[in-house]
């Protein structure tokens, strides 16, 4: 009988489990479309359908073609790397907080960004390069930096917020020795923001995703044992070392992509997982919800941030907006259950 109950316990949850990412795909493909339909100038859904296949409606194959689809396709794509690098990093130390952007990779890429702009004056494609390497360069700095023999996440965690306030202070230094020119574009960046989408933009980054998202849900068994500690996941035949490197490294890539597209876009690695985790439940691997949880943010946020205000916010805003709250509230939880995801 208990045998019986289990087993039925297990299939409920799977179907849950299928119905919420079903639905969150839908919620994904409704945003999309609605992103491609408004603007000032209202497209109906067969019109843009046309411009999709590949066919010729005046007006409409610009505006939708070459404008809001490729800001959608960034959103969408961005979003997902957000989401997906954000929760295997929240998975993999065990804390809900170990985000990203609070442990100091973002605030490489930024700082990277930042000082290409403003002191070398580059062009965006190799700021792009530039944030990429920083991201790189700051996610091992602060995994050699905690690594004392063995792994230890809360030690990582606080030497990453250590990096980020160092960084963040080189962000703030060369911010105050740029020109009007120079800080207005380093602020867009910095604030992250679909504005300007190109196809020149989205496909480095998704090219990133169809390599790099693969690599990261074939370790979705391994990530899930790091959960039990490093004893109790070599104890189940998990390579330990080799598994958690190749999570950071992927993640890391996939997020400096992300980055290096559309700017640090504020609290979307960080809400994504535990937003997942609530509404998928207990059970099975958190990467694919937490990669369609970041898309639909980033969408919602990008409409929210055009449309719903007299002044047009950038993406980063609003999920800032939304974030900071979360960030107390997931503080105040963690602390009193001792947290994780």
């Amino acid at each position: 009988m208990s045998i019986q109950v289990v087993v039925a316990g297990r299939r409920r949850r799977v179907r849950n489990r299928g119905l919420t990412v079903t639905a969150l795909v839908v919620a994904i493909v409704v945003t999309f479309a609605l992103s491609l339909m408004i603007g000032q100038t209202f497209y109906a859904p067969t019109e843009v359908l046309q411009v999709l296949l590949g066919q010729t409606v005046p007006g409409a194959s610009f505006t939708v073609g070459e404008l809001r689809l490729p800001r959608a396709t960034l959103g969408l794509l961005a979003g997902f790397a957000f989401g997906i690098a954000g929760v295997t990093f929240q998975t993999m130390l065990r804390n809900p907080l170990a985000s990203p952007d609070i442990i100091g990779i973002s605030s490489g890429a930024s700082a990277a960004a930042v000082i290409g702009i403003v002191i070398l004056s580059l062009d965006e494609t190799t700021v792009s390069f530039l944030a990429l390497a920083g991201a790189l360069l700051t996610a091992g700095a602060i995994y050699l930096l905690s690594h004392r023999g063995q792994f230890a996440g809360t030690r990582l965690i606080l030497i990453g917020i250590g990096v980020a306030a160092m960084l963040d202070s080189v962000i703030t230094y060369a911010l105050s020795k740029a020109a009007t020119w120079d800080l207005q574009v380093a602020m867009r960046w910095l604030t992250g923001s679909l504005n300007g989408a190109t196809w020149q933009i989205v496909l480095p980054l998704a090219i990133a995703c169809v390599l790099l998202i693969p690599v990261l849900l074939s370790q979705s068994a391994g990530l899930d044992m790091l959960r039990l500690g490093d004893d109790a996941a070599a104890s189940l035949g998990v390579p330990v070392t080799r598994t958690r490197v190749l999570l950071i490294v992927a993640a890391v890539a996939l997020l400096a992509f992300a980055t290096a597209a559309s700017g640090p876009i504020a609290f979307v690695a960080f809400m994504a997982g535990p937003i997942a985790a609530r509404i998928v439940g207990p059970g099975g691997s958190l990467l694919l919800p937490s990669g369609l949880v970041g898309a639909l943010l980033v969408l919602v946020a990008d409409l929210i941030g055009q449309f719903a205000f007299d002044t047009r916010y950038p993406v980063g805003v609003i999920t800032g907006v939304l974030g900071a709250p979360y960030l107390v509230y997931l503080l105040i939880r963690t602390n009193r259950s001792g947290g994780s995801l």
